[in-house]
């Protein structure tokens, strides 16, 4: 095959619609667009969901809710998914979390909670401790450490 043999598929390239090209064109007159009406109109549009007038639904349905922009969302980490996957002696950080897939792909704040025991010595470094979770760490001869 040569680039001069090349050819489009038949029926791949439609021709462009010229409307507006006389009668016997099958799109003469109206250009398509029937009699009369706001739509007929050149420059017309219509707002996506207007309802002819009639109150809108997105104006019908009462406001709802507040979300703060100073809101901070947490990744929670249980003691139970943190004993059954590092040894002890491990440092248990974001990277180690990462690295296990136990964390979401969104970098987040991390926080520990305390459902589940933990029996290994090991340092935990999070952004957040709920203070059973520091309690049961250092229980277990752990070391906990806050990050920022």
């Amino acid at each position: 095959m040569k680039l001069h043999e090349l050819s489009p598929n038949p029926g791949s390239r439609k021709r462009r619609k010229r409307v507006g090209r006389g009668d016997s064109s099958g799109l003469g007159k109206t250009a398509g667009r029937g009699e009369k009406g706001q739509k007929s109109r050149t420059g017309s549009s219509i707002r996506p969901f207007f309802e002819g007038g009639q109150i809108p639904l997105f104006r019908r349905l009462p406001k709802r809710g507040f979300n703060s922009p100073d809101h901070v969302e947490y990744e929670l980490v249980n003691l139970s998914v943190l004993e059954a996957n590092f040894n002890a002696g491990d440092v248990v950080d974001a990277a180690a979390l990462q690295a296990k897939k136990l964390l979401g792909k969104k970098v987040a704040l991390i926080k520990i909670l305390a459902n589940g025991e933990l029996t290994k010595a090991i340092t935990v470094k999070a952004d957040k401790f709920s203070a059973a979770a520091q309690a049961k760490i250092e229980a277990a001869g752990g070391k906990t450490e806050l990050i920022g």
